[in-house]
């Protein structure tokens, strides 16, 4: 046992702060404890706990009924699990205390239960109106086991219920509000079913057939985010996947038919054992759900409506792994109320992985008896409905469902990965087997379609979770796929998951870590040198070599950029002196300028952004067109050298080309639209006939840090825009009642000095670089989707293989494919992700953006237009 860290604390912090910070946590308030009882129910076994926790709540009530309140909200919205357990306590603090008089005994005052539920209805009442949506729906939980348990009136429950699916009903309303307003009802449905199948004012068809007709609207969407990405069919089966709402919807349907006989299965109802509840039911007040809030800030679209960002918010389809008989089907009942037992879970304790990665190894304890299989040196129990399912590995699949969520994830990636990071530290001889057999099955789905995003978060888990575990990992299993075309999905894979354990590590560490046909390179898996810079001039046998020495020895001396600029204007007679064939002498100045700055930079990032910052008018000079006697014009085929220059130099690592593109947009030295012309110009690889044909995850990086840039700043541009109007509105409504309640002052005079909101200095110079910012993004946006009509389906150049890689026999026939058909293919997928990804601010452009880029595509009865047209139409709701 460790008796130091007390005194660590003690004399790090000081004496008095730690004896201080002891006394606060030895103090608690009588209600801070009841309150943290009922929060700590089930530490060892909840049912036992019962009764305990009851009457310590009975003597110490009189303390406060909100203190108990906030200890159930806290409970059932923090610990979800905990629900049927918190419903069974309610139950019995609705029989009176022991040593209640007749009177109480035989209802003749109200029960502490019933104070404290209808206490926690003001709560809920509160999460209705700031719609928090999981508080809420957690909430419905709770009344529907309420309602179980014969506490709550069952037509109450079921009117709460339709109100949210009167939600899915609202012109409008986005996918987002209705998806959560329908697992609300749908979820308070699974879990009330048996009370309302006896009442005869209740039919739960009605909620069924609304939350089916609501998905039915809703299918067009449901293409573009399939993880497993079919072109070739109109609506493609659907494998290895389910959709969330789709889930709800066949496990209430199930339930329907068995007339909820399933319930008992698939939740646990503690309060059943209890005596039955005779006194007056609690009616839950009727309820609407406020709308959504939209602000709106009088900044207009192309169409001419207001502006509003949203991200958008699409199905969700969650990955599967295993067999129904390792996991449980979440079509099912049981297997539905599993998952999204375990999607709670991750989701609340996101703000703790460790914690979070206990309670999901310790979640079979809050599910019935059964449902998993005992671990090691437990019991043996009957397994539940013949069901005996793999908990490590339900957990995995769980988790990397939700990484896997298209088009992103709901956290950051990182938090999924240190999660299972974390299980397998606390379980590894369970956890490891898991985690392997799902790199394993998620490997296997690349050769069939696996959504080529979903491919780049599977390569940077494999390398986080390598590199967690010592890189080891059984290579061989895959040696027969080096054989494939270097641009199928596996190579790929394998070549990226490489790359990125590289930057984890080392290059030599990570070598070693591979079979001896991975190393060759002829297998084109490792790159045949280490990452790092690539100094084009520091061979002295290298043309310019000279000219590039004597700029990099001016760098290293820290010269005046005014001297630098000097001294380059300098050498262009040099250059051209010694410049072969067609080089261009502006060409070769910025590409030994930019590169020597880099050089300069390349020992750190400090380094790099000091470099920058010293040199951005040296940089500025190179990006312009030299006017005599005036300033210097920006050109592109100046910034493209700039570009050509940094991608030359970190060619090597293409992680620091996308870093250091986004510092020279930062710097302003290029433009969002710049960089995103490069890629679809200068990235991918190219066919003599048709030019450019190919997009990768390279490109998308360049590209989507050249897109949520110009984004970005629009964004922010509108939000000082929204405060300056709003600033300048309260001033001017502060100016005329200070008008108004001083007489003695000139009324025409005073108002003559109040400077309306639109006349502002300040808000008229936000509103032209909100002009400014927002021409900027729509020509971004305008150019991504030019770049892929010239790949895909260009009228002037039509692309043959476009066409070939969307056919049902291609697919079939994908074994076959050469290079260039998988290339054409994964370009086809990334567009499909760039529409998804950017939908909303494609739909705030869409008329300007489809008159500029649609009209330049082929015949509409080419399959490939009718396939672009598709995916752009849902992506801007047009369909």
């Amino acid at each position: 046992m460790n008796y130091h860290g007390g005194h660590r604390r003690k004399h790090y912090r000081g004496g008095d702060d730690y004896d201080n910070d002891r006394r606060k946590e030895m103090y608690e308030t009588p209600e801070q404890k009841l309150r943290k009882s009922i929060i700590n129910l089930g530490e060892v076994d909840p049912v036992q706990e019962l009764p305990r926790l009851a009457k310590e709540i009975y003597e110490q009530a009189s303390l406060s009924i909100p203190a108990v309140s906030e200890g159930f909200r806290i409970g059932v919205t923090e610990q979800p699990f905990k629900v049927p357990f918190y419903a069974a306590l309610l139950r019995l603090l609705h029989d009176p205390p022991p040593d209640a008089s007749e009177e109480a005994a035989t209802g003749g005052s109200t029960t502490l239960g019933k104070q404290v539920l209808e206490d926690y209805w003001k709560a809920f009442q509160a999460f209705l109106d700031k719609l928090a949506w999981r508080e809420i729906r957690l909430c419905i939980h709770f009344f529907a086991h309420l309602t179980m348990a014969r506490l709550v009136s069952p037509q109450s429950m079921f009117e709460l219920l339709k109100s949210f699916t009167a939600v899915l009903e609202e012109f409008s309303a986005s996918h987002g509000r209705a998806m959560k307003a329908a697992l609300c009802a749908a979820e308070g449905l699974m879990m009330a079913g048996p009370i309302f199948k006896q009442e005869n004012d209740t039919d739960a068809s009605e909620i069924i057939n609304a939350i089916a007709a609501y998905t039915d609207s809703v299918v067009g969407s449901k293409v573009l985010v399939q993880p497993i990405a079919r072109l070739d069919a109109e609506a493609p089966v659907i494998e290895h996947a389910d959709e969330l709402l789709d889930s709800a919807l066949a496990a209430l349907r199930i339930f329907k038919t068995d007339d909820f006989s399933q319930t008992a299965d698939s939740f646990p109802q503690p309060y059943l054992e209890l005596p039955e509840y005779t006194g007056s039911l609690f009616d839950l007040p009727s309820v609407l759900v406020p709308p959504e809030v939209i602000e709106l800030d009088g900044l207009t679209t192309d169409s001419g409506e207001d502006a509003q960002i949203k991200k958008e918010e699409w199905p969700q389809y969650y990955v599967q792994l295993f067999d129904n008989d390792i996991t449980p089907d979440p079509t099912t009942p049981v297997g539905y109320a599993i998952r999204s037992s375990i999607l709670d879970l991750i989701d609340i304790f996101e703000v703790n992985r460790k914690e979070c990665a206990r309670l999901l190894l310790e979640f079979p304890k809050w599910t019935l008896p059964g449902t998993f299989k005992p671990r090691p040196g437990a019991p043996p129990q009957e397994p539940l409905a013949g069901k005996d399912w793999q908990l490590e590995s339900t957990v995995i699949e769980v988790i990397l469902g939700s990484v896997f969520l298209i088009p992103e994830s709901a956290h950051k990636p990182v938090y999924y990965f240190a999660l299972i990071t974390e299980l397998c530290k606390l379980s590894p001889t369970t956890v490891g087997p898991a985690v392997g057999k799902s790199i394993r099955k998620l490997y296997s789905l690349l050769a069939d379609g696996l959504d080529v995003d979903l491919s780049r978060r599977l390569a940077e888990w494999f390398a986080v979770h390598m590199s967690n575990f010592g890189f080891q990992w059984v290579w061989k299993e895959w040696l027969p796929d080096v054989s494939l075309s270097i641009r199928h999905p596996k190579r790929i894979f394998m070549r990226r998951a490489i790359e990125f354990e590289i930057r984890l590590s080392y290059y030599d560490r990570i070598l070693k870590t591979l079979p001896e046909p991975m190393q060759d390179p002829n297998a084109s898996l490792m790159p045949e040198e280490a990452p790092g810079p690539d100094y084009d001039y520091d061979d002295p046998t290298r043309p310019y070599h000279d000219a590039a020495q004597s700029v990099l020895n001016l760098l290293r001396g820290r010269a005046k950029a005014e001297d630098v600029i000097g001294h380059l204007d300098s050498l262009k007679n040099t250059i051209s002196e010694t410049a072969e064939g067609d080089v261009h002498v502006d060409t070769v100045l910025r590409s030994v300028a930019m590169q020597s700055l880099l050089h300069i930079g390349s020992r750190s990032f400090s380094h790099f952004l000091n470099a920058i910052e010293r040199y951005l008018p040296m940089l500025r000079h190179l990006t312009s067109s030299s006017i005599p006697g005036g300033v210097g014009i920006a050109i592109p085929e100046a910034r493209y050298d700039i570009l050509n220059a940094v991608s030359a130099f970190w060619k090597r690592s293409r992680h620091m080309v996308v870093i250091v593109f986004d510092k020279l947009m930062q710097y302003q030295i290029v433009d969002p639209t710049d960089v995103v012309s490069w890629a679809f110009i200068y990235g991918g690889s190219s066919d003599a006939s048709i030019g450019k044909v190919s997009f990768d995850a390279f490109q998308w990086d360049v590209l989507k840090g050249a897109l949520d840039k110009a984004n970005g700043r629009v964004m922010i541009a509108r939000r000082k825009v929204t405060a300056l109007r709003k600033e300048e509105d309260d001033n001017a409504a502060r100016a005329k009642a200070s008008d108004s309640a001083t007489m003695e002052v000139d009324a025409e005079g005073k108002q003559a000095n109040v400077i309306p909101a639109a006349e502002s200095p300040a808000l008229t110079t936000a509103l032209k670089a909100f002009t400014t910012l927002t021409r900027e993004q729509k020509a971004a946006l305008s150019r991504t989707l030019d770049g892929f009509v010239g790949y895909l389906v260009a009228e002037d150049k039509p692309n043959p293989h476009a066409r070939k890689v969307i056919t049902e026999n291609a697919w079939h026939n994908r074994a076959n494919w050469d290079e260039i058909e998988w290339e054409t293919w994964e370009t086809w997928c990334w567009f499909r992700h760039f529409s998804r990804m950017y939908s909303p601010y494609l739909r705030n452009y869409v008329n300007t953006l489809a008159e500029a880029s649609l009209s330049k595509v082929g015949p509409a009865s080419d399959p490939a237009v009718g396939l672009f047209k598709k995916t752009w139409n849902i992506a801007t709701g047009q369909e």
